[in-house]
């Protein structure tokens, strides 16, 4: 699966998990999104499903600052847009919170989801928590790499103990 990030160089660069997805070559810098590509929206009104995969050929990651997202994610981006079911971050400034993932732990999740599970765990090993991410969040991203409906997320929660 082809990964896209669009920056806009809202945070530290030393931090910048869409950044090192570049420099190493495992994601693309784009300025503009094509209507086959999957946008990453937190926003969205449809959670990313695994049957999704069928209508897409890359995933983009819009790499913002959490404190501006709502202005980031108000611009009209072209794709197809789905917010990610809730997961743990793993990075240590947002550690175990629900839903403060970076660009890379979200494209890392999408990726999982979508069966594309080695090229998930590749991206993570980039990254000193990554494997944190990953063992906070195993059991949920095989459950929801499992999905039929949204319907099944509050099922899984609930098991979870998260709701």
């Amino acid at each position: 699966m082809k990964l896209q990030v669009l920056m806009f160089y809202q945070d530290d660069p030393k931090k910048c998990t869409a950044a090192k997805m570049v420099k190493f070559g495992l994601a693309h810098s784009v300025k503009k999104i094509s209507a086959k590509g999957m946008v990453l929206d937190p926003f969205a009104e449809k959670t990313l499903l695994p049957k999704d995969k069928s209508i897409i050929n890359t995933i983009v990651g819009i790499d913002c600052s959490w404190n501006l997202a709502n202005q980031a994610f108000s611009k009209n981006f072209a794709g197809v847009k789905r917010k990610l079911p809730p997961l743990l971050a793993g990075n240590p400034v947002n550690y175990s919170k629900l839903n403060k993932l970076t660009t890379a732990e979200a494209l890392a999740a999408s990726l999982f989801i979508l069966g594309s599970k080695e090229q998930s765990l590749e991206l993570l090993d980039k990254f000193k928590w990554g494997h944190t991410f990953y063992e906070l969040n195993q059991n949920l991203l095989e459950e929801y790499s499992k999905l039929e409906n949204d319907g099944q997320i509050e099922l899984i929660l609930k098991d979870y103990g998260l709701i």
